[in-house]
This record gives structure tokens, C-alpha cells and sequence, in this order.
């Protein structure tokens, strides 16, 4: 499925079968290797010595601010909306066509090492040829790295003892990831002072006033969180993503969908995709996701939803860079989609 955490990977659809190279060779790697990309994963300035506290209760420290980060894609590119910029990125990073995937954000990817473009496709021999100081994900369920934990590649990557760091993406809500990460950026060097950084904050906090008015002047709006593949619609569960738990915080009205023993969402067959009413559907925008063009041509009920006859179909951004400036039109989109939305008809 798409919409689903770590390490229940299985409902993205994305497994795969993983190989890498003895742990032996990536230790030597590690300790040898010198640096392949150029450039500091720190704002200029600070030196250290570099201590974090993630959301597990870890607190990792250093000698120096880590200048060799590694990270998943999406917490990379928030990073670098806050001037930090990392060696490697493991996680959706380019699509089929080479174009950057909407998980990258402002990335340039062709000055970071791709690791892995999809789930248990860690190259570990890569990642030790960047002699890594710091390794940070995302976490959806307690102690579990977000594209590390339950692959191929886990017990080696951890061999390396580089350390880790992950922050909540789940049992949280948006406006706390955001600050965590803003946290994050802050011990790496970033100038949390600096006008693009503030400017960004204050548009965000506009907008999620903008989507408390809307929501309230619209009650009977209720929206739903879907999620297309080929053989299955999946309908989440607000509270247990961040973004949504965090819309539904500032009172959007979502379909509670009957979910699985994993949580996060019901699978629905494409026969009774119509089982919940919606007068909005936002439905994911991640590249594995049937998006409105395939679904139109390819599943008849999709055709049928009110809310899709309606017009009333807006992108999700399911799994989002959490800087401000990114998080931000995520808001003000979704505001818009309920100030203008109509009743449908059931």
C-alpha cells in the first residue's frame, strides 16, 4: 500500500529482494574512504561538538557536527530548505524518467549519492564509501528507521555504527514534526534567524489559520484520504499520519475508514471503492500511486464517486518535506480545495 510505515513496508507494494556486500569490506570502507562528493553537510560557522536528542530519546553526540550526513530522501530535502545540504540519500529520489520525485523537493539530485530509489535497496557499499558521521530518517512506528529497519541491508548498515537519528512521522502532528526538524537543522549549523526561514514560518502559520476558518465555515465538508493501485483503493486513517492528524487538529472532517489490524488504513477492492461518502478525496501524489489520469482510464468506479464527478479530487501530499516552506502550500491547498467545495450528492 502507499500509505503505509515502517516496517509493515509489505503495503507499499515496494518490497523487493536485497543484496550487499560483506560487512568486513564496508568497515574497512568506512574507516578509509575519503569523501567522494565535495562539499560540508553543515552550514558554514559552527564547528561543534554536536549533540541531538531524536524522538526515540537517543541522544547522540560528537566531537563535530556531522559533515557527511546521509538521510531519507524527504528529511533531506527539509534539511535543505534549511541550508544544510547531505552526502547521500537513500528513499524516492528520481522517477522512471530521471526526474526528480516529489519526495525530493528542492534537492539537486545530481550532487548527492542515490543509495536507493526504492524500499530494500540500500547500497551499503556506497553508503560506506561516504565514510557517513550521521545517519537520519524519518520513524513511523517506535524505533524503526524509516527504509532501514526490516530490509535486506539493516544488520549492515548498523554494523557501521554510524549514528542514527529518527524522527517522528507518525504520533505526531505536522506543526510538531515541523518544529523537530527545525530543531534538527539548528544543531546541524543552520541560522533558524535567517529571513527565508522566519518568512517560511509566518506563511505557514497564516495558512493554518486560513484552514481553521475554512474547515469551520464549512462543517459538512467531509474529505477522504485515499490511495489508488492496481488491484486495491486504500482509504487511511487521519490520526495516524502527522499531516492529517494534524488537519483534522485544526477541524477538517475525515472518513473514518474501518482499518486493518496494522492500523493505518482499510484496503478496499475497486468494486465497492464507493463504501465511504466523501465530498473531497485527496489521494496520493507519491509516484507509486495511480494517479486521476490512470484512474480515469482505468477504473470505472473511480468514475462514479461523486466527489470525482465533482471536480473535487486534490493531490495528497502523503509524505511531506517537513521544513516550513514546503508545508506550507500543503495547507493553503487544501484550505482552498474545502472553501470551495460543493455538497455532493450521495
Amino acid at each position: 500500500m502507499r500509505n503505509a510505515r515502517a516496517p509493515h513496508l509489505s503495503r507499499r507494494g515496494l518490497l523487493a529482494a536485497g543484496t550487499a556486500v560483506g560487512a568486513g569490506v564496508l568497515l574497512a570502507a568506512c574507516g578509509t574512504e575519503k569523501d567522494k562528493t565535495g562539499g560540508s553537510g553543515t552550514a558554514a560557522g559552527k564547528k561543534g561538538p554536536w549533540s541531538f536528542k531524536d524522538d526515540r530519546g537517543t541522544t547522540v553526540k560528537a566531537d563535530a557536527i556531522p559533515s557527511s550526513i546521509v538521510a531519507f530522501t524527504g528529511t533531506a530535502a527539509a534539511l535543505y530548505d534549511y541550508g544544510i545540504q547531505v552526502k547521500g540519500v537513500f528513499g524516492p529520489t528520481t522517477t522512471p524518467d530521471g526526474k526528480p520525485d516529489v519526495q525530493a523537493g528542492d534537492l539537486d539530485i545530481d550532487k548527492v549519492e542515490i543509495l536507493g530509489n526504492a524500499y530494500d535497496k540500500f547500497n551499503v557499499e556506497k553508503y560506506a564509501s561516504l565514510a557517513p558521521d550521521a545517519l537520519i530518517t524519518d520513524m513511523w512506528i517506535k524505533d524503526q528507521l524509516w527504509y532501514v529497519s526490516g530490509t535486506a541491508a539493516e544488520k549492515k548498515i548498523l554494523q557501521l555504527k554510524v549514528p542514527t537519528v529518527a524522527l517522528w512521522a507518525a504520533e505526531t502532528t505536522m506543526d510538531k514534526a515541523l518544529a523537530r526538524r527545525l530543531d534538527l537543522a539548528e544543531s546541524l549549523g543552520a541560522d533558524i534567524t535567517a529571513k527565508k526561514v522566519t518568512d517560511a514560518k509566518t506563511r505557514f502559520e497564516k495558512a493554518a489559520a486560513r484552514l481553521r476558518a475554512a474547515a469551520k465555515a464549512n462543517p459538512d465538508i467531509k474529505v477522504l484520504i485515499g490511495s489508488g493501485s492496481k488491484d486495491l483503493f486504500y482509504v487511511s486513517l487521519a490520526k495516524m499520519s502527522a499531516d492529517t492528524a494534524y488537519f483534522a487538529q485544526l477541524g477538517v472532517k475525515f472518513v473514518e475508514p474501518k482499518v486493518n489490524a496494522q492500523g493505518f488504513f482499510e484496503e478496499l477492492s475497486w468494486e465497492n471503492v464507493d463504501k465511504y461518502d466523501a465530498d473531497i478525496i485527496m489521494l496520493d501524489n507519491r509516484a507509486q500511486s495511480l494517479q486521476p489520469d490512470a484512474l480515469d482510464k482505468s477504473k470505472p468506479t473511480w468514475k462514479q464517486l461523486p466527489a470525482v464527478q465533482a471536480g473535487q479530487v486534490v493531490p495528497r501530499v502523503t509524505e511531506p518535506i517537513y521544513s516550513y516552506a514546503k508545508c506550507a502550500p500543503v495547507l493553503e491547498d487544501l484550505a482552498k480545495a474545502i472553501e470551495t467545495a460543493k455538497k455532493v450528492k450521495k
